[in-house]
């Protein structure tokens, strides 16, 4: 009976979205075509950040590193996800699983101080622009992103190693991916201490960024409003909207799923949660900064000239 349990627990069945045919189909045509966009837009922020050296800033130093953690993100669960849509046994080895959460966990903590960092660079921008250069060097923009991912990954570690450290009581997953919530719900004990960890885990992933960034923002509108000219505050405000929107999007849907009171919402609705901020997100997000980004569109107006200028 034991040789048959650890055999057994080698690997985890994942329900996915659907169980019908037709519906994983038509998924898999959606989400392939979402997931080709994500990959090749966060590529092209990549690019034009390094083909321009006007984008060679902090701002878009920072924009690159998020593109890239967008990548690694999608990348962690998305793909295995479009290989069960056509997979009649959705099953994923205890190793992959246990390397899914911690990576897609990892991923989406360094997104967050990433996002906190990134308000703090348009703070100092903003309210201290004299001193913008001399504040922000490239010595202290690498360091804020080597934190970021430290920190990510710290929180991933703690939280993988909690969970499945629980002795589990079956191994059918009511998810598309491996998720934390999703696998507490194996346990065959009680699973308070996890449910702590995850609080004390969402006050320093989601609310102290999110605090960094609601500080950082109501400087920057107090020093906007005390611009004169109504163009320059429309100017000043277009410079912080596109991060602006990234920030509501990324804190709103984490918070709906990990900062709500227990039984505020379905497995259904988490998944739906989950599958915005996996899929969803990381795809808006290069559309939203090079659709509100001068600078962006601009650049890839240069580029796009030159290679028709060639052809």
């Amino acid at each position: 009976m034991g040789r048959e349990n650890q055999t057994w627990m080698c690997e985890f069945i994942l329900l996915g979205l659907s169980s019908a045919w037709e519906t994983q189909v038509f998924l898999f045509v959606l989400f392939l075509a979402m997931y080709l966009v994500t990959v090749l837009g966060n590529f092209l922020i990549l690019l034009l950040i390094r083909l321009d050296s006007r984008l060679n800033t902090p701002m878009y130093f920072f924009l690159g590193v998020l593109s890239f953690v967008d990548i690694c993100y999608t990348n962690s669960t998305v793909p295995q996800m479009l290989v069960h849509f056509l997979s009649a046994r959705k099953s994923i080895p205890f190793h992959s699983c246990v390397l899914q959460l911690c990576v897609s966990l990892a991923m989406g903590s360094m997104e967050f101080f990433l996002l906190g960092a990134m308000a703090y660079d348009r703070y100092v921008a903003m309210c201290h622009p004299l001193h913008y250069t001399l504040i922000m060097h490239g010595g202290l923009c690498v360091g804020l992103a080597a934190g970021c991912l430290v920190a990510g990954f710290s929180n991933s570690l703690m939280e993988t190693i909690t969970t499945f450290q629980l002795p589990l009581c079956h191994n059918v997953i009511n998810h598309f991916a491996c998720e934390t919530l999703a696998a507490l719900r194996l346990a065959c004990v009680d699973v308070s201490f996890n449910k702590a960890m995850l609080a004390v885990s969402g006050f320093l992933v989601i609310l102290l960024p999110c605090s960094l960034v609601l500080f950082s923002y109501a400087r920057i509108v107090a020093t906007i409003l005390r611009i004169p000219s109504a163009q320059g505050r429309r100017k000043a405000f277009g410079t912080c909207a596109s991060h602006l929107t990234v920030v509501c999007m990324c804190f709103g849907a984490t918070m709906f799923t990990y900062m709500r009171p227990v039984g505020g919402s379905s497995v259904e609705q988490e998944k739906m949660v989950a599958l915005f901020y996996a899929v969803v997100t990381p795809m808006l997000n290069p559309l939203i900064y090079s659709l509100r980004n001068n600078d962006v569109r601009s650049v890839l107006q240069r580029v796009l000239e030159k290679f028709s200028e060639k052809g």
